[in-house]
């Protein structure tokens, strides 16, 4: 099986596993552009139904090219949860290296550039490290296919085809941690022309028209992307400077309430604990409770500060359901800040992933 066939295929599976989740995902939220530059392999291409002042030449032309350059640009949106959506333009160019017909080689000059644009759904798979980022995914959309002074022998073509296009995407991002949002990329894309295209010039002064079926293009990228709206790491916040002795409050009590990962709804445990907090508030002086929503530094700090308040939303609304008024609590969201047990980033913690119950 050629290699463009595993990746197509390996695109296909990694989809469902994707659903079923097997591989959890490093969410990109939001807008983000990319840029690439590319090394492409061609392969050889097909000439047929080759016509010469209207005679059929009953040949197969075989039309060679050497490896070329190109670059791409994206245009995109994360969902948050490892998928995500995008628009890319791209440009390939390979020069003609030779042609053979009936055995015969002949000499080629001239070159061939392709561009357009497609429609992209990519998958970003967590591995469990937080500098490295697998994703796969592919797209469909139209290229202009342009035969640039295309010569050979007496056949002379210039001439530009459009023809649908399909192609299949692997690669890996590394996060460059001085700039948050920043990624460099490398990926392998394998690009196919699905239909055949008709092109005219002429051939020793006599007009010549010819199809060329489909064409296969391998190219390795490299390239940035940049996700907006991703935040530095924030620093815990300052101890502040001691004050002058006042006489004692009554000491706090806190309840701690857990989560899984990503989730913010409540386990029964959770609502166990919740329910001790509304009736200890009830029976002890408390004038103000205090909710404070918190989570591990998996994910980006933007994605973690939204669920930090949805836990902390979550929890205060069992409160008032366990009898506490709603005027009485006071909801907080610090999102990976202020752990509780001091990781690196990218680190699934249980305990940090919690809410805090404080009644004054």
């Amino acid at each position: 099986m050629k290699f463009r066939n595993l990746l197509l295929a390996a695109t296909v599976l990694a989809a469902p596993l994707a659903l079923s989740g097997v591989a959890k995902a490093q969410p990109v939220t939001g807008l983000y552009v990319g840029a690439e530059g590319s090394y492409n392999f061609e392969s050889t291409s097909k000439a047929k139904d080759v016509y010469v002042n209207g005679v059929n030449q009953n040949v197969v032309d075989r039309i060679s090219l050497k490896n070329g350059w190109g670059g791409e640009g994206s245009v995109g949106y994360g969902f948050g949860n490892g998928f995500r959506v995008e628009i890319e333009g791209d440009y390939l160019e390979n020069r003609f290296s030779k042609t053979k017909t009936n055995g015969v080689t002949a000499f080629a000059s001239g070159k061939e550039s392709k561009y357009g644009a497609f429609a992209n759904a990519l998958y970003d798979f967590d591995v469990g490290l937080p500098y490295l980022y697998p994703y796969v995914g592919g797209g469909v959309g139209w290229q202009l296919a342009d035969f640039n002074d295309y010569t050979t022998g007496t056949t002379a073509v210039n001439k530009t085809k459009g023809a649908f296009a399909y192609q299949g995407i692997a690669g890996v991002a590394f996060p460059i941690a001085p700039v948050p949002g920043l990624s460099f990329t490398v990926e392998y894309r394998f690009i196919g022309l699905a239909n055949s295209r008709k092109y005219s010039g002429s051939d020793a002064g006599l007009p010549i028209s010819f199809k060329v079926e489909h064409e296969y293009n391998n190219s390795v990228n490299v390239g940035l992307r940049y996700a907006f709206g991703v935040a530095a790491p924030v620093a815990p916040a300052p101890t502040p400077a001691p004050v002058a002795a006042a006489p004692a409050p009554a000491p706090a009590k806190t309840f701690l309430v857990f989560f899984d990962w990503d989730k913010y709804n409540l386990t029964p445990r959770a609502t166990q604990i919740i329910a001790q907090a509304a009736s200890d508030s009830k029976t002890s002086q408390t004038t103000t409770i205090d909710v404070s929503g918190y989570t591990d530094t998996s994910g980006t700090p933007t994605y973690n500060q939204g669920l930090s308040e949805r836990r902390a939303k979550a929890v205060a609304a069992q409160l008032v359901s366990d009898g506490v008024s709603e005027s009485e609590i006071s909801i907080h969201a610090y999102g990976e800040t202020h752990l509780l047990v001091p990781t690196g980033p990218g680190v699934r913690e249980p305990q940090n992933r919690r809410v805090e119950i404080v009644l004054q």
